[in-house]
């Protein structure tokens, strides 16, 4: 008997198909219950287990030019106190284990992580986070270099990748050596590419901006001047290439 060609879907393509519509309409019912569940207030006579600190620790040190006064359970780190107690959610929170680089930030100008961080280390100490790089409306160096150079996509990173280059400078400018120095006995504050890469090394951009990240902090090391790469499209540029079809923008 002739093989059938052509005819409709394959059995294996129709199950997957059906699975997979299947899955998608379980999961966004599951998320709409989920929704209306969180929005349900408590009942009056509802058990709650409040969360209690442990050997809270009175700490006094300047975030970002401002003094601040914390009293903190002992094992709180310094990430979930910049962003649960201060608002300060710019620190990002991805691995959690000192892996990823997010949550980068600067303790008297040194770049530390700062999910392993104890916060109750810190009394007296000088933390600066991305929200304190900038002078008002004016971008720190490093800061302005990344969007030039386009050196993030998602931009979740980002905070950390930027804290980490200003540690990074600071630390060239005192002649410390990496693993990749040539020759640990002869001081140098300038940095090749490979430099830069090692020292940011533990700095992790899923997206894959490293090149825009290592020309971005290579500029501000050395000073060099390089063309900007991109730049916005013009509303010439966009109204040539939008076709408007009755109500619909295409």
């Amino acid at each position: 008997m002739p093989e059938l060609a052509g005819v409709g879907q394959s059995r294996r393509s129709f199950m997957i198909t059906s699975a997979a519509g299947g899955i998608g309409l379980f999961a966004a019912n599951l998320l709409a219950q989920e929704s209306a569940l969180a929005q349900m207030p408590l009942a009056a006579d509802a058990v709650t287990a409040p969360i209690k600190a442990q050997n809270v620790v009175k700490i006094a040190l300047q975030i970002n030019g401002t003094p601040q006064t914390l009293e903190l359970d002992s094992r709180a780190v310094l990430l979930d106190a910049l962003r649960e107690r201060l608002g300060l959610t710019g620190s990002k929170k991805g691995c959690d284990q000192g892996q990823c680089g997010a949550c980068t930030v600067l303790v008297d100008g040194k770049r530390v992580l700062s999910c392993l961080t104890l916060a109750a280390t810190l009394e007296g100490r000088e933390v600066t986070t991305i929200e304190g790089l900038a002078q008002g409306e004016q971008l720190h160096a490093v800061q302005a270099a990344f969007i030039k150079h386009d050196a993030f996509q998602c931009g979740y990173c980002t905070p950390g990748q930027i804290c980490s280059a200003v540690g990074l400078l600071g630390e060239a400018r005192n002649g410390h050596v990496s693993h990749v120095t040539a020759d640990v006995g002869k001081t140098s504050t300038r940095l090749s590419d490979d430099e830069i890469r090692e020292r940011m090394s533990g700095n992790i951009c899923r997206c894959g901006a490293y090149p825009g990240i290592v020309a971005a902090v290579q500029e501000v090391h050395s000073g060099r001047q390089t063309a900007q790469a991109w730049e916005f499209a013009t509303e010439t540029q966009l109204a040539a290439v939008r076709k408007e079809d009755g109500h619909e923008t295409v």
